[in-house]
Formats: C-alpha cells, structure tokens, sequence
C-alpha cells in the first residue's frame, strides 16, 4: 500500500506531514510556502484581485492536461480576466483514499510547471483525504490572488456600442478532448484541451491599448453563454458572425455526431475581449503575436438595440438567437 493515498495521509499525523512535506512543499518550494504558518503573510500596496475556484474534472488526466494544470491555468486567468497580473495561489487537494503515489506526483509535476510558466507562486495550501468512494479520485479548490495596473478598468459591465468583440483562438478544444476520454464514448481524436495560462497574451493586448472594456474566459457554458453574461451585464446586446469565429474541423466533426453546438463547449485557454472600435486592429494584432492568440479574429460587435441579447448571423446569411446554456451539455468538465 505505499504506493496509494491512505486515510492516514489525512490524519493530521506523521503520514500526513511526510506527505505535504516531501511532495507539495518540495514542489512548491518559495520563502512563503517555506514557514509553514497556518497562513501566508503577504504585503500590497494598490488594488488587489482575488478570486476562487474549484476542479472536479473527469477523467483528471486529458489529452493536453490534468485537473492540476487546470486548477492553476483556470485560477491565473480568472484574475487577468480582471487585468490583474496573478502573484500568488493557494491550493487544497480532496483525495480519494487509494489514488496513487504515481499520480499524485505526476499532478504536482504539473501544477509546478503550469505556476512557473504563469509567474505565480503557490504558498499555502490544505490537505485531506475521503473514503473511498466519497470522490472521484482528486478535487482542488484554489484561491488567486493579484494585483491590477491603476489605468486599467476591466469589468463585464464596461461593453459599450460599436465596440469589438475579439476571440482569441478556436473554441471547444477543451471540451472535445476531455469529452473523448470518457468511459462508453467510442469516438477518438488527436485533439488536445486548450489548456493555458493567459497572463502573459492579457498583458501584451494591454500595452497594446489599455482601454479594453470587458475580457472574460468563455469554460464552463462555453462561448455562447459569456457573450450573454457580458451583454447583461452591461446592457447592450452583441452581434456575432459564424463565419468568423474560428472552430477546428475536429471540434465540428465530433460535434455534429454528438449533437453538441460547439458555442456551448467549454474552453480553458481562450478568452473574450470587448474592445473600442478604434482600438480593435492593435489589440488584434498584439494578440496574434502571442502563442496563446495566434488564432485571434474579430468576431462581431456591440450594439445598443435590444440589451442582454446575443444574436449570430449564420453561413447562409440568415440571424438567430444564441441563448444562455440551459442544462449540463457537458458534466464534470473543468
């Protein structure tokens, strides 16, 4: 059994300190981290972005992923969706007992690269370990914490008329692939989860113009449902067009066989930018530059007339309404 997760490992007690010690503390290693206090101690000075989340995903190893690179990807871009630049997380595994040794470590490995790659650090954390059968192997929760720049103003209310709506790459990437390793589905793909820390592609479109209105990470619901939180929150509507929004042929194929519209499939390495017209070409262009926007494309416009609706024109020239996600299209996603 040493190579399984034991309830023991929750206790509290020796098992419990060998494990936080030799595979999160080691991993994570940072002069915060390092004390061990019940909490970090951390000085700010401005104005601080602070978010939450959790990770339930199934299976928690993907095609281009793993529930521990989500948790820290998911986290950061929560908070640049803000324009804050992401300093620090917190971390707390919910272990199933019996997970392996072996894919706890492969997950800490993860979550380590996925935190250099975004520039955070990761410096407190929790632990506990269930019953068998009281999880589905290994949940996270996170909390984020940055700092935003005093010029920027980025909120869901901001959108205003004639502004731009920007994409930045394909949508549904994340949704297909984690869809594909499901038990009793029998399609296969070579797609991989979209999977990303967006901080760095946040900041290159903000020294491009630093008058974006609205950003936002289309996950859970997918594109069709943030177009509609972000035209209720500021009370406008947006008009979208099909034929530019970038979709990849695979997404579309397993799509079409599952009867899923890829608006509605979730996302983890794209996001949204509601932009002034006359700013929309520089931040395009500063996003195209960067790995995680080099698919980016204007996809539609903000309009005055009927707010907190979503309206798409489609290939044949025709308009329909893209409503808010009803229902679970897809469980245990992100």
């Amino acid at each position: 059994m040493k190579d399984k997760i034991l309830l023991a490992h929750g206790s509290g007690g020796k098992l419990a300190h060998e494990l936080v010690e030799s595979r999160f503390v080691k991993a994570f290693a940072n002069p915060f981290l390092a004390k061990l206090d019940d909490s970090a101690v951390i000085d700010f000075s401005g104005r601080l972005a602070f978010t939450t989340d959790s990770y339930v995903v199934s299976p928690i190893f993907f095609p281009g992923g793993d529930i521990g690179k989500l948790a820290v990807c998911g986290t950061v871009n929560d908070l640049a969706m803000s324009g804050a630049k992401p300093l620090f997380l917190s971390l707390s595994f919910i272990i199933e007992e019996g997970l392996s040794q072996g894919e706890l470590n492969e997950i800490v490995n993860s979550i380590q690269k996925a935190a250099q790659e975004a520039g955070v650090k990761i410096i407190t954390g929790d632990t506990k370990v269930v019953h068998r059968g009281s999880a589905d192997k290994l949940y996270i929760n996170t909390a984020g914490v940055g700092m935003i720049p005093e010029e920027v103003n980025i909120s869901g209310s901001n959108a205003r008329p004639r502004d731009n709506v920007l994409l930045s790459g394909s949508i549904g990437d994340h949704g297909i692939a984690v869809l594909s390793q499901r038990e009793g589905l029998s399609f296969h793909t070579q797609l991989e989860s979209d999977c990303a820390p967006l901080g760095d592609l946040v900041v290159e479109m903000l020294n491009a113009s630093p008058n974006i209105h609205c950003l936002r990470d289309p996950t859970r619901g997918g594109l069709a449902t943030t177009l509609n939180e972000l035209a209720k929150q500021s009370k406008v509507s947006i008009r979208i067009e099909e034929e530019k929004i970038p979709v990849q042929e695979e997404v579309l194929a397993a799509c079409e066989m599952l009867g899923f519209d890829p608006l509605y499939v979730a996302n983890e390495g794209k996001l949204v930018a509601i932009v002034p017209e006359e700013d929309a070409n520089k931040v395009l262009k500063a996003m195209r530059g960067n790995h995680y926007g080099a698919g980016a494309a204007i996809i539609g416009e903000v309009r005055a007339e009927h707010p907190g609706r979503v309206v798409m024109k489609t290939c044949l020239g025709a308009s329909r309404i893209v409503d808010m996600l009803v229902g679970d299209l897809l469980p245990r996603i992100c």
